[in-house]
């Protein structure tokens, strides 16, 4: 069963040139033991505008940006968008490998999206607030993939 909900419809999304690239890299590597989530993750990176990083506007989601959303239930949430081994409820730290994760990944400020959560039903959130981490905000490239050890 793919998560995917049908394209059509689903916000333009942008995603830098480097996270693409890392984030492909870990659909790829986690296809096996995570089917959903990592075919999920490969159709939003299939669907978004890939720009250069420093081409990334500020209020787009990426990798370590923290987001404010909204979800359908009303119920308001502040995270952190990380790759698996950063991930820590606790800390409101979310995989990019969970249905909500890969759903954030390239919106920007009041965009809305619908998807699905492991138990199949459809949700919306809509983001009310991006955040850049320091390194981040700088599209610094040169940060190394996290290693994928330990991701399942």
């Amino acid at each position: 069963m793919s998560l995917s909900v049908k394209t059509k419809g689903k916000p333009r999304i942008v995603v830098s040139d480097f996270d693409c690239k890392r984030l492909l890299d870990l659909a790829a590597t986690v296809h096996d033991r995570f089917p959903d989530v990592a075919e999920e993750l490969q159709a939003e990176m299939d669907r978004a505008q890939v720009v250069p990083v420093h081409s990334v506007p500020h209020d787009v989601v990426r990798m370590g940006s923290t987001v404010e959303f909204r979800s359908d239930s009303a119920q308001q949430r502040r995270v952190t968008l990380v790759f698996p081994g950063e991930a820590d409820i606790a800390q409101n730290r979310i995989s990019i490998l969970t249905p909500v994760g890969a759903a954030l990944i390239g919106l920007s400020t009041g965009q809305s999206i619908t998807w699905l959560a492991r138990d199949g039903r459809q949700h919306e959130l809509t983001v009310m607030n991006v955040e850049q981490s320091e390194s981040e905000a700088g599209g610094q490239p040169e940060a190394e993939l996290p290693a994928l050890a330990g991701q399942g």
